[in-house]
């Protein structure tokens, strides 16, 4: 017998599905706007964006895992790391790529210190992330501001360099990197069990907790994946300026949150999208180089990201007002049922 017929999805029912489509949307018209205005019309223009915007995603990546748990749960403490990290990596890499494994399980291991460190203060100490992150990234400006004093110059590793500044192809290797990573979030929230208990979490933590899901744990593992990533990228970052400074880490603190809400994830957890946070990582770097282009100063530039952030946010809220005063789902909860790619 046939099975049951069944209705047609609706565009409003699709987007909503994959919200990923509006960030998308958003890097297709930025680029032909940027691209006209710089008579510059071409995928170049598009591939130069993307390796910029790779980096960020790389963090955006470990962000969104620890959006996803709920709670208002957010890593500030994402700037610090990449900063400290990439002090710590150039310093023991020291330009020879027979150091560069030791450099990497030196960022590795800040990234699991750093990490276990905020999922304590979360976990055990009952301190919201927003303040837990925050306490341990002074602490790291400060180990940093100490290795600032130390270091008189960087050389750059030739397999570093070539990792975030050569092509392979055609294509930026640094911009293979984040697709690969993408990819394996995307994997890792729609098809392991891993993935199911973190949109659990997400979605209601007192009910998975009541299911048996170990929630603790879940919440630690978003955390040291945050620092992880953060740190790693914090290593990359600091092979394709060239070097360290103070500052190389803070644009990623407000951007790596506004990659992950442009890309359609639930600021409000339990259901995000690694497809849509490369995306909105793409979106926010073109929104900087169409103000760039434009000529306005940097203080402006960090204003309209502010703007563009909190606006989104705004909506989310709304949305997620809405919900709450709907009907409940399946799941006994109004949030969302499942992942998204």
């Amino acid at each position: 017998m046939p099975g049951p017929i069944r209705s047609p999805i609706s565009i409003r029912e699709w987007t909503q599905r994959h919200r990923w489509i509006w960030a998308l949307a958003g890097v297709l018209m930025l680029w032909a706007i940027l691209s006209l205005v710089t008579s510059r019309f071409s995928l170049s223009s598009l591939s130069g964006v993307a390796m910029s915007s790779s980096f960020l995603v790389i963090a955006a990546l470990g962000q969104m895992a620890v959006i996803t748990t709920g709670r208002g749960n957010i890593d500030l403490s994402i700037a610090n790391v990449i900063a400290l990290s990439a002090y710590v990596g150039l310093i023991v890499v020291a330009g020879q790529d027979g150091r560069v494994v030791l450099g990497l399980a030196a960022v590795l291991g800040i990234g699991l210190v750093v990490g276990s460190v905020n999922a304590f203060l979360v976990v055990r100490c009952r301190i919201p992330a927003i303040i837990a992150t925050l306490a341990t990234g002074y602490i790291l400006a400060t180990a940093t501001l100490q290795a600032n004093r130390v270091v008189s110059g960087f050389i750059i590793s030739p397999v570093l360099r070539a990792l975030t500044s050569g092509r392979v192809g055609g294509v930026p290797a640094i911009v293979i990197v984040a697709a690969v990573l993408t990819t394996f979030a995307a994997v890792v929230l729609n098809r392991t069990v891993f993935g199911r208990l973190l949109s659990a979490v997400g979605q209601n933590m007192r009910a998975a907790r009541l299911a048996g899901v170990k929630v603790d744990r879940v919440v630690t593992i978003a955390f040291l994946i945050s620092a992880i990533l953060a740190a790693v990228d914090g290593l990359l970052i600091g092979a394709y300026v060239g070097g360290a400074f103070l500052e190389i880490g803070a644009p990623y603190l407000l951007q790596s949150l506004g990659a992950v809400v442009l890309g359609g994830s639930l600021i409000f957890g339990g259901a995000s999208t690694a497809v849509g946070t490369l995306f909105g990582g793409m979106l926010l770097i073109l929104i900087v180089t169409t103000m760039q282009v434009a000529g306005l100063p940097a203080g402006t530039q960090d204003i309209v990201q502010g703007i563009v952030v909190i606006g989104v946010l705004a909506l989310a809220g709304a949305s997620g007002m809405r919900r709450r005063a709907g009907p409940v789902t399946q799941a006994g909860t109004d949030a969302p049922v499942a992942q998204e790619a």
